[in-house]
């Protein structure tokens, strides 16, 4: 097992983050995923890499802060991977390290059974052409309206950048997740209003035993109806983790929905809103909390362009 996701771990250095001989290469694990991360250590230095493992204490929510030392050395890295529990991709330090021209991949709850399966055997060059199209639409529409199970959430986007997570972060500054698939978008800070039916997983829950209602009211998420409503709502605590932050795309067709976010939010055919910060992609919160929450196959319009009908995107 363990020399198998050092081989497909390779394919993903090459292939996704372009790693090449001599580069400075850091990996950063927790407690959680040391062995996945000493397997990508051990690929990156079969690769001639100059290659580096961290490994911090498992975050206690996805978008909280790696320790100050993980943090700088990310600044200096050519590449960087993050597997851990928890979620870096919403972090300052993550920011910070792509605007220092380091290549991040993100790896939030991986698994040995998603380097092995599902996700990470897309075509990455395809899943680059849907989710910059999808990106590009957003970036040039107004307004989202997601409908599901007779509940509607609709919320601006006017002025905000749609982000391409493709999966190829060969660039100085680019990232994003592995595995990858989602176009995302922070939508404009109190402009949501209405109810929006979870029937997919959420982040640090995983797979949900029944849907929850959520119910926004001026960006605020104000209730949560369903067996595992007030659970979310202590994960996002009172203050401003409670702002609907992010609205995302899933384009991967090999990314099933399993109870782990990183893949779930990927599936083709989803779509995701978060709560929590937002500022790494365009808005304004910051909560040091970011929770991902899954629908299943919902209709979405972006102003009068019917996007996505029963999970089928209509405008590939």
């Amino acid at each position: 097992m363990k020399e198998k996701i050092i081989e497909v771990s390779k394919g993903l250095l090459v292939n996704c983050l372009d790693l090449k001989e001599q580069e400075s290469f850091l990996v950063i694990a927790d407690d959680e995923k040391k062995e996945i991360g000493e397997c990508l250590y051990l690929a990156g230095k079969e690769l001639g890499a100059e290659a580096m493992l961290m490994i911090m204490g498992e975050r206690n929510h996805s978008g909280e802060e790696p320790p100050l030392a993980v943090a700088a050395a990310m600044l200096q890295a050519d590449a960087v991977i993050c597997a851990t529990k928890h979620s870096l991709t919403h972090t300052q330090a993550r920011k910070a390290a792509a605007a220092a021209g380091s290549r991040i991949a993100t790896m939030p709850g991986i698994t040995e059974d998603m380097f092995l399966e599902g996700a990470i055997s897309a075509d990455y060059s395809k899943i680059k052409t849907i989710t910059e199209k999808i990106t590009k639409l957003l970036t040039d529409k107004s307004t989202v309206t997601i409908v599901k199970a007779g509940c509607s959430l609709t919320f601006d986007i006017k002025g905000r950048s749609g982000i391409p997570s493709t999966g190829m972060y060969v660039n100085k500054g680019e990232s994003g997740n592995l595995p990858s698939g989602e176009a995302y978008i922070a939508p404009v800070e109190g402009s949501a209003h209405g109810k929006i039916t979870v029937d997919g997983s959420i982040a640090g829950i995983g797979l949900l035993t029944s849907p929850l209602i959520l119910t926004i009211h001026e960006g605020r998420l104000v209730e949560a109806e369903g067996d595992q409503g007030q659970e979310l709502l202590e994960m996002l605590g009172t203050g401003e983790g409670r702002l609907l932050g992010e609205f995302g795309i899933g384009t991967n067709e090999k990314a099933r929905v399993t109870g782990v976010v990183l893949e779930d939010e990927k599936v083709y055919g989803t779509i995701h809103i978060a709560f929590g910060s937002n500022m790494t992609f365009g808005g304004t919160v910051f909560a040091g909390v970011h929770i991902d929450c899954v629908v299943m196959q919902p209709q979405v319009f972006l102003d009068d362009l019917l996007l996505m009908e029963n999970g089928e995107l209509l405008a590939e």
